[in-house]
């Protein structure tokens, strides 16, 4: 399957000498199960309805056919606008595209409008890589990204729902969710407490995550420098004071059956 380069915006896939504009009734329109974005904020819908009644629908809708209706590939925040406003119609371009065009389309309308929040931006490059088998370097390609940039967004996926939520209410940032990731469960807990209740800046995160790291490697050098005398071998720890794990360097079968003597462990 050809897949058409985004980084160019809308236009690279949406060529204005071929769009089929017209008016549609609002109710013959319905949204897409493609729709990377899932939050529409009651605010910002009622600015946009003014807007709507004043100047009517100025950007047309992109849909596609589903049946007797119009299935919207960009432009749902208008739509649900337009039908706050009261309007009958909507000016629409019908494009006849296949599922992986469509999400690409709805997929870097928002991004250009800065509209996706960091976890809906995650979402809909899995679902890139769930329904069309992109690889991290595909979407980095298609959306004019970097591939690091994808990568770390894809990350926010692994973060407790709790921590997804904050996010999604634009509670916690990208920013500060990255660094979140790095800390082990119990830190990142304490951390995200911090944030919330001293409004701290992502730089201000990065600083406390760094001074919480090197006090959990005090508190196990103590304990790493005993070992090492009992054992008589290099032993270091790699994690945090509630989670991680403990080295022991052997260098020959004899040595590591020393170890295990001194450990209290007999081999058969």
């Amino acid at each position: 399957m050809s897949k058409k380069g985004l980084g160019k915006g809308l236009s690279a896939l949406i060529p204005r000498e071929t769009a089929a504009l017209r008016e549609v009734p609002v109710e013959d329109i319905i949204p897409s199960p493609l729709q990377s974005r899932e939050q529409f904020p009651e605010e910002s819908l009622r600015e946009l309805v003014l807007s709507i009644r004043e100047e009517g629908v100025i950007e047309p809708l992109i849909v596609r056919r589903k049946g007797d209706k119009f299935e919207i590939i960009a432009g749902e925040r208008r739509w649900r606008a337009a039908k706050m406003a009261g309007l009958q119609e909507v000016p629409v371009v019908i494009k006849d595209v296949n599922d992986q065009e469509a999400l690409q389309i709805s997929l870097i309308e928002n991004l250009q409008r800065e509209e996706l929040n960091p976890l809906e931006k995650a979402k809909g490059y899995m679902m890139l890589m769930e329904k069309f088998h992109f690889t991290h370097e595909d979407i980095a390609k298609k959306l004019g990204k970097s591939r690091s940039s994808v990568t770390n967004t894809l990350r926010l996926l692994n973060l407790p729902e709790g921590i997804k939520r904050e996010i999604q209410e634009g509670k916690l940032t990208e920013g500060h969710a990255r660094v979140l990731l790095s800390l082990p469960p119990g830190e990142r807990e304490r951390v995200r407490r911090e944030i919330l209740q001293h409004s701290l800046t992502v730089r201000e995160t990065e600083k406390r995550a760094r001074r919480r790291k090197r006090r959990d490697l005090r508190y196990t050098a103590p304990y790493i420098e005993d070992l090492q005398r009992k054992l008589g071998t290099k032993v270091y720890s790699v994690g945090s004071e509630s989670k991680g794990k403990i080295v022991i360097e052997y260098y020959s079968a004899e040595e590591l059956e020393r170890i295990l003597g001194t450990l209290g462990i007999e081999i058969d």
